[in-house]
C-alpha cells in the first residue's frame, strides 16, 4: 500500500516495520516562531494555546489586574497559560506601550481580542507600516457597521437559536469556535507570508462562528423532532437501571446491528424497554464487544488547578 505522510516507518526488514504516528505537536510545525497576545478572557487564549502546542513560543500581556478567566476557572487558566510567558503591563502606560512595542519588534504573530475603538486607542496605528512582516489575528464580536456593540459567548449565542430559555448553554461555542479559527487564521497568515515575505490581518468575528456553528439547525439536522434531535431512534438518548447511555447507531449497520444484539424491532419504545433492563456498565460492555457506537452520559469531572507544568509566573 502506499506509505502515509503522516506517520513514519521504522523497518528492521522488508516485511517488518514499526508504524510511529507524527502528530502536529510532536512535529512542532510552529518552532521558532514569536506569538504576543493581548487576549484575555476565553476565545484568544484557546488560540494562543493551541499555537503554541504547535511549537510556538507565546508571550501573553495582561493588564495589571490580569486575566478574569484565572479567577473564574483557575484550572482552565492553568491548562491554557502552560509554557506561556505571562506578563503584565499597563499598555494605556508609557512604559507599558514601549514593552509592547519591544515585544513587536521581534513578534511574528499578534492576537488581539478587542473591540476596534480599544485597539485604536494603543496608538500602535496602521501595524503593517511599523511591522511589515506581522500577522495579526483580531477576534471580535461583531464586523462591520455592528463592531462596536458589546457581545459574550452567551449572546452570541442567544442569536442563533442554540440555547433554550431559562438554561444557559454547556458549552462556549462561539469562543470555542472561534479559538479554533484564530489559530486557522494564524497559520494561513504565516503561509501567505512565507509565499510573499509580508504580514497581514485577519479579522474572526465571534458573531459568525455562532452563526456557523447553528447551521445544523438552521438546516433541519438537529433540534426538535429533526433527524438527529430525536426523530431516529438510533440515535438518541436512553435511561438505563443506573443512569442514561447515549446511542449514535447512526449508518445501517449499526443500526442493524443494535436491533439484533437487543433483539428488539428498534423502535423508540423498544429500545427504551430493552436499555431499562440492564445497568449502564451492561450497555458499554456489551456495545465493545459488538462494536456499536454507545457510551454512558456522563458527568464532567471538575478539573482541579493541579496541571502537568506549572505556568509561567506573570512578570510586572
Amino acid at each position: 500500500g502506499q506509505a502515509r505522510s503522516d506517520v513514519t516507518y521504522s523497518c528492521s526488514s522488508p516485511t517488518t516495520c514499526i508504524v510511529a504516528e507524527m502528530s502536529p505537536r510532536s512535529l512542532r510545525p510552529l518552532a521558532g516562531i514569536q506569538v504576543v497576545s493581548l487576549a484575555t478572557n476565553l476565545p484568544g487564549p484557546l488560540a494562543v494555546a493551541g499555537l503554541r502546542d504547535l511549537g510556538a513560543a507565546v508571550i501573553k500581556v495582561e493588564p495589571p489586574v490580569g486575566d478574569a478567566l484565572a479567577v473564574a476557572a483557575p484550572s482552565w487558566y492553568a491548562e491554557l497559560t502552560q509554557g506561556v510567558e505571562v506578563r503584565r503591563a499597563d499598555l494605556k502606560s508609557r512604559s507599558g506601550l514601549e514593552e509592547l512595542t519591544r515585544l513587536l519588534d521581534t513578534a511574528d504573530v499578534l492576537v488581539t481580542a478587542m473591540r476596534p475603538s480599544a485597539f485604536c486607542r494603543l496608538g500602535l496605528g496602521d501595524l503593517s507600516d511599523r511591522y511589515p512582516r506581522l500577522c495579526h489575528v483580531e477576534i471580535v464580536g461583531y464586523d462591520g457597521a455592528d463592531e462596536e456593540v458589546a457581545g459574550h459567548d452567551l449572546t452570541y449565542q442567544a442569536r442563533y437559536g442554540t440555547i433554550r430559555p431559562p438554561h444557559l448553554p454547556l458549552v462556549p461555542v462561539a469562543d470555542t469556535v472561534g479559538g479554533e479559527r484564530a489559530i486557522s487564521a494564524a497559520l494561513a497568515l504565516l503561509l501567505a507570508r512565507g509565499q510573499h515575505d509580508s504580514g497581514g490581518h485577519q479579522r474572526i468575528t465571534l458573531d459568525a462562528a455562532a452563526y456557523d456553528s447553528a447551521a445544523a439547525l438552521r438546516h433541519g439536522l438537529f433540534g426538535n423532532g429533526a433527524p438527529l434531535g430525536g426523530a431516529l431512534p438510533s440515535y438518541n438518548i436512553y435511561a438505563t437501571a443506573d443512569g442514561h447511555i447515549a446511542l449514535g447507531a447512526l449508518e445501517p449497520h449499526f443500526e442493524a446491528r443494535t436491533r439484533e444484539v437487543l433483539d428488539c424491532d428498534g423502535t423508540s419504545a423498544a429500545y427504551t424497554r430493552a436499555f431499562a433492563a440492564h445497568t449502564t456498565a451492561h450497555w458499554e460492555d456489551l456495545a465493545a464487544r459488538h462494536d456499536i457506537p454507545l457510551t454512558a452520559v456522563r458527568d464532567a469531572h471538575p478539573a482541579t488547578a493541579q496541571t502537568t507544568h506549572a505556568p509561567t509566573a506573570p512578570t510586572t
